[in-house]
This record gives structure tokens, C-alpha cells and sequence, in this order.
């Protein structure tokens, strides 16, 4: 087996890209999403002047920490991501018409996924990443714009750039760069690399 008996892993988050990833790479993990105020943090980030991506690391710890108590001795993965285009941090759409207005004012333009994992175990944090792909929104259509949003619907409004990469969502970019995983919510591979430096994967 890839995996150690020991210590259990634990994904603070209730993604269904997240989980996938991990479930996908061979590894054992228990699904425990976090409840945290992600709103309160992220606006306490933006008035203490924070970058984008102290407020994802801020995130990620914050669910890591909140489900930790109830795993003492596992290793729980905490993971946040921000979408920031022309210094403006964009939160999850919501509704279907705070679907469409996100993704006029995206449309043709270039963003940044701000994206931070957390592995806390012991009372600490004992390792942490921010990754940053950029993603070029091609400039599409009106027509094409409304068919996206009835074929994707409620799918994608709790998605923090209105869309799914993985899914119809790839029919609105011209360019992407950075590491796949990333992009859907997870730095995979240096989770990986860490998990097999400490002895957790099988080096």
C-alpha cells in the first residue's frame, strides 16, 4: 500500500474536487467539513491589509484548527482558494444573477486562483503552500454566457470562480496555466511530496 496505517488523514473540507483528488491519488481519507466564518476572516484579512494569499493560508489554518479537536491524532488537510482580478477579491457567486454579473466582469480578462492547503496536526501547523495558477477568460458571447449558466445552474454557484474546470466550465477559458489539482482546490503534488517526507506515503 501507498498509504501508512498511521496517522489517519482527515479533509477538513466538504468539496467534492478536493476529496476527488485525493480519492484519485490511492489515499485513505476522512471527509470531516470544517464551520468557519469565512466571510468574518476574509474580511478581517482585507481591513488588516493582507495579500490574497495570507488570507488563504488564514482560511485553510482556520478550518484545519476547527477540525482538529475532534482528531487529535490525525493529520487534517485545511484548503482555501480566493479568485483576484485587478486587486479584487471575488467571493462565491451565490445566486444565479451574482453568476452572471462574476462572469461578465471576468470575461476577457486575466485572474489569479489564490490557493493554500494546511496540514495541522498536534496543536500546529506543521506545513503549508500557496499555489497561484492564472487563468485567461476568453471573451464569449452573450448567447453563449446564458446556455452556460442553464446547462451548469446551482452546480457552480458555490464555486469560487462560477465554474468548474473540470466540467463545461473549461469552454470559458483561451489559457491556463499552473498545476491542474491547483485549480480545482488543492495543490496536489506538494501535498504529496510532504506527505511522503514525513513517512505518511511510501517514498
Amino acid at each position: 500500500m501507498l498509504q501508512a496505517p498511521t496517522p489517519e488523514l482527515v479533509l477538513a473540507s466538504g468539496s467534492a474536487a478536493r476529496r476527488a483528488l485525493l480519492e484519485a491519488a490511492g489515499l485513505r481519507v476522512t471527509i470531516h467539513p470544517a464551520s468557519v466564518d469565512e466571510g468574518a476572516i476574509k474580511r478581517a484579512c482585507q481591513e488588516g491589509g493582507d495579500p490574497p494569499d495570507i488570507a488563504a493560508l488564514r482560511l485553510a489554518t482556520a478550518k484545519a484548527s476547527a477540525v482538529a479537536a475532534a482528531f487529535p491524532a490525525a493529520m487534517v488537510i485545511g484548503a482555501d482558494q480566493l479568485l483576484v482580478c485587478d486587486g479584487v477579491w471575488f467571493d462565491k457567486p451565490g445566486s444565479p444573477e451574482a453568476l452572471r454579473a462574476q462572469l461578465r466582469r471576468l470575461r476577457g480578462q486575466r485572474h489569479t486562483l489564490v490557493t493554500a492547503v494546511v496540514v495541522w496536526q498536534a496543536g500546529r501547523a506543521v506545513w503549508s503552500h500557496v499555489a497561484a495558477p492564472t487563468l485567461q477568460m476568453r471573451s464569449f458571447s452573450d448567447t453563449f454566457l446564458e446556455t452556460y449558466c442553464q446547462m451548469e445552474g446551482d452546480a457552480v454557484l458555490s464555486c469560487v470562480g462560477g465554474y468548474r474546470l473540470e466540467g463545461p466550465g473549461v469552454h470559458l477559458f483561451a489559457q491556463v496555466d499552473g498545476e491542474h489539482s491547483a485549480i480545482l482546490g488543492l495543490p496536489l503534488l506538494p501535498l504529496l511530496a510532504f506527505l511522503r517526507e514525513t513517512g505518511v506515503l511510501l517514498g
